[in-house]
């Protein structure tokens, strides 16, 4: 795609915008510098909060708010020849602040003016209290994805720096974010949102797009480059410069937000009809230094847990939805077995630091509980400022380019009673692996398991067989935790002392209702 500054003018009428030089050629100059330097001159300003919606939009319910509706026709560059276009959001519900937005091709650039017209409301009386310079609180962008003529939202930016996007065959669910600070500290989550956008107009035969975002908080402000690849998969080239307004506790770079209500290992609430409720069942990590493929499997505790997973040398990790057969779910409406993976691959040497996993309680499926982060190694001082480059992947549980053999489900049950064992106070785990190498191999390979416990765990018996009815190798564990103590296990199977898997990790606090006598 030809960038804008390549397709300016001199037979265009000089633009002037507040921040922008005036070029030679009689066009506002704009690019990614723009926000940056948007940006470091914020951060050296008092923060302003973003003035709030009106309350009676800040609370609608989640079925009122979808009652305001975008007309398609409306939809921004539907009159041009570009493959993408722009649908509006209204402010509301948790949506409370408005943004600006403004639109970037060869004429320059200039703002997305507010119109109330482009919704439907559910009745007349609603639409007399929209403001006419309400705003909007965000965007979402449609491609033909699933055909040349279809119109296919894959990608939205709503909601303090949030942003969801989908591949081909997806629906949506697990979520992205600019930043993340203090996210599951006692001190509380500070929450900095993107307040203005720029999107790029693309060409009329681009396959790709650029948005701008500039992101304002009380501790840090951060201009961002999204290049969007929508597809079978959607890939998002994600460049970052932030500026740090005060010290960051904990600092979450290219974070990750989903569900996990229950699954295959855990316990079903108490009047579930549904196998398992989730928009993600585990977290991959892939550390560059060991060549080391790591998964952790996703619970939803009785308190808030947190795991620092160290990392050398990261080159990626993400929220995978394993679990892609409708069968596992039954879920019409919710289509759970349609979630997409997301994944985040690193560019260049990120350096040492860990992958921090976030697990809250939830009691229901509508609160997303679960966050995962890459954490850099050292503090974060007022002043500092930080850069980072990754590329984010939506779509189906291959995203990652994961070539290792991989945990497909794990179970946990008591391990004492028929079929778990006879060993009071320990646990029964299966875990079914599939791919890789371990696809050829028969039961007269010498495929062996290899289980190790954290402090206070005691591995009684672990054991490998292949499944024939599903062509996986399934690996079988009898384990005791100590009294109150977390049951933290770490296994693969390998073959000649060769290992032909990911790491499966695990951890399950006591107390969590698994065994029958647990209550």
């Amino acid at each position: 795609m030809l960038s804008v500054r390549s397709l300016w003018s001199s037979a265009f009428t000089p633009v002037i915008c507040a921040g922008l030089m005036v070029c030679s050629s009689g066009v506002a100059a704009f690019d990614f510098n723009t926000v940056i330097d948007k940006a470091q001159s914020l951060s050296k300003k008092a923060y302003e909060a973003p003035e709030q919606a009106p309350q009676f939009l800040r609370d609608l319910s989640y079925s009122q708010y979808h009652d305001v509706r975008f007309k398609p026709e409306r939809s921004l560059w539907r009159g041009s020849k570009s493959s993408f276009q722009v649908k509006m959001m209204p402010p509301g519900m948790y949506y409370s602040h408005a943004v600006t937005i403004n639109e970037v091709d060869s004429e320059g650039v200039r703002p997305v003016v507010f119109d109330k017209s482009v919704f439907n409301y559910p009745s007349p009386a609603f639409e007399k209290r929209i403001p006419a310079d309400l705003g909007y609180a965000g965007f979402k962008l449609t491609f033909p994805m699933k055909s040349g003529k279809s119109r296919d939202e894959f990608l939205m930016f709503a909601g303090a720096s949030y942003f969801q996007g989908i591949g081909r065959d997806n629906e949506f669910g697990v979520s992205a974010r600019g930043i993340a600070l203090n996210t599951g500290l006692p001190s509380g989550e500070e929450v900095p949102a993107f307040t203005e956008f720029w999107l790029e107009h693309p060409a009329g035969d681009s396959k790709s797009m650029t948005v701008y975002g500039l992101l304002d908080g009380p501790s840090v402000t951060g201009a961002y480059q999204f290049q969007i690849h929508p597809g079978d998969s959607t890939r998002i080239d994600v460049t970052a410069k932030l500026f740090f307004r005060s010290d960051i506790d904990l600092l979450g770079m290219a974070p990750l937000t989903s569900m996990f209500y229950y699954g295959e290992n855990t316990v079903k609430p108490k009047g579930e009809w549904r196998p398992q409720v989730h928009d993600s069942d585990g977290l991959l990590v892939h550390d560059g230094k060991s060549g080391e493929w790591l998964w952790r499997p996703l619970i939803n505790p009785r308190d808030l847990r947190m795991s620092y997973l160290q990392t050398e040398d990261v080159r990626g990790f993400g929220f995978m939805q394993r679990d892609t057969d409708f069968g596992k779910f039954e879920d019409l409406e919710a289509r759970y077995d349609k979630r997409p993976s997301a994944w985040v691959e690193a560019k260049g040497d990120w350096g040492k630091g860990q992958v921090v996993l976030v697990e809250i309680p939830t009691r229901s499926e509508v609160n997303d509980n679960i966050v995962a982060f890459w954490r850099p190694e050292g503090p974060i001082k007022a002043g500092a400022q930080m850069g980072l480059d990754y590329s984010l992947t939506f779509g189906d549980e291959t995203v990652a380019g994961q070539e290792t053999a991989h945990a497909v489900r794990t179970f946990v049950g008591d391990g004492d009673r028929v079929g778990g064992g006879d060993v009071d106070g320990a646990y029964r785990l299966i875990v079914d692996f599939t791919g890789g190498e371990l696809d050829d191999l028969t039961e007269k390979n010498a495929v062996v398991s290899k289980v190790t416990g954290g402090k206070g765990v005691e591995v009684l018996e672990h054991f490998v067989v292949r499944n024939p009815e599903e062509n996986t190798w399934r690996l079988s564990m009898l384990v005791k935790p100590a009294s109150n103590q977390v049951m933290s296990l770490r296994a693969f199977l390998s073959l000649d002392n060769k290992p032909l898997t990911e790491t499966w990790s695990y951890e399950l606090p006591p107390g969590s209702d698994i065994r029958a006598d647990s209550e």
